[in-house]
């Protein structure tokens, strides 16, 4: 792998076939991902959008939680967590670190410091971006927890990708919705993703129980597919496609929707308890594989 250039406010590296554009200042978003010279991600013409529209672009790195938590004043041992709602359905969505300006380091390295705002624990956050061999990438994300009592948190990955695609997530349970707690049922009917299909507008869930490979990205028109493998303490997949989109999001993390509110009752899919100056790590692979796009299911 090397890193083409660093102009323009922007940190550009991969290999011949796999590029990455990337945006410190903003979140150390992920502005452009080229493939054999075509362009994955929903991107917009100019990077300003991504503070007028900070969700629908681009892939960006959720945490110190990821989807939604509720808004307000949560007690979480002697602390309160006390959120604002950044999403119109009143909710805590996505994190904080999502805009905030991120410290490069080397070769695809960059951090933030975070906590405050209504989250009590300062913490901090790692993203480290490799182009493996020359078609996978590697995304490699922790999340550290710099205060002197434990901390719940969250840390994952989300990308919109361009359609036309069709999309397999091998989950054999899913939470059907991401606005509610909804407890994690058997998949079946348009929430069985096991077989690779173009999706309809309106699915938005977390899908569990995932076998290897976790998901399977398939671009008929461009002959070309993408194997996601994900490591993690807990592993989830969100799947995204909502109305008057030209892209799904298909997002790796650490767990389901209103996770606060998971670990607290006990459910499952709720954040993870870190301890002091521990990490929580989540690592996505995709494989990007040529003639392969195929436009069958499978």
């Amino acid at each position: 792998m090397t890193v083409h250039s660093r102009a323009g406010g922007q940190v550009v590296l991969g290999s011949d076939a796999v590029e990455l554009h990337v945006l410190p200042q903003l979140g150390a978003r992920l502005h452009r991902l080229r493939v054999d010279g075509h362009d994955l991600l929903r991107t917009p013409d100019d990077a300003r959008a991504y503070t007028d529209e900070p969700f629908h672009w681009g892939a960006f790195v959720m945490a110190p939680w990821c989807n939604r938590l509720t808004a307000g004043r949560t007690p979480f041992g002697g602390r309160w967590v006390d959120l604002k709602a950044n999403f119109r359905d009143g909710s805590a969505i996505h994190g904080q670190v999502y805009e905030r300006p991120w410290t490069v380091h080397t070769e695809g390295d960059f951090s933030v410091s975070a906590g405050g705002d209504g989250w009590p624990w300062p913490y901090r956050v790692g993203l480290r971006l490799r182009v493996v061999g020359k078609r996978t990438l590697l995304i490699e994300q922790s999340l550290t927890n710099m205060s002197d009592e434990p901390m719940p948190g969250g840390l994952g990955i989300h990308p919109w990708f361009r359609r036309p695609i069709r999309v397999a997530v091998n989950g054999g349970a899913v939470y059907p919705t991401n606005i509610d707690r909804a407890p994690a049922e058997p998949v079946s009917g348009r929430l069985d993703l096991r077989q690779a299909r173009e999706l309809e507008e309106g699915i938005d869930g977390a899908w569990t129980e995932l076998a290897e490979p976790a998901a399977d990205l398939r671009w008929p028109q461009l002959d070309l597919r993408a194997v996601v493998r994900v490591a993690g303490p807990q592993r989830f997949i969100v799947v995204a496609s909502p109305t008057g989109v030209d892209a799904v999001a298909i997002e790796p993390q650490t767990h389901a929707a209103f996770g606060l509110d998971r670990l607290l009752s006990g459910e499952r899919g709720g954040l993870t308890l870190i301890e002091p100056g521990e990490q929580l790590q989540l690592i996505t692979e995709l494989e990007f594989i040529r003639g392969a796009g195929g436009s069958r299911g499978g």
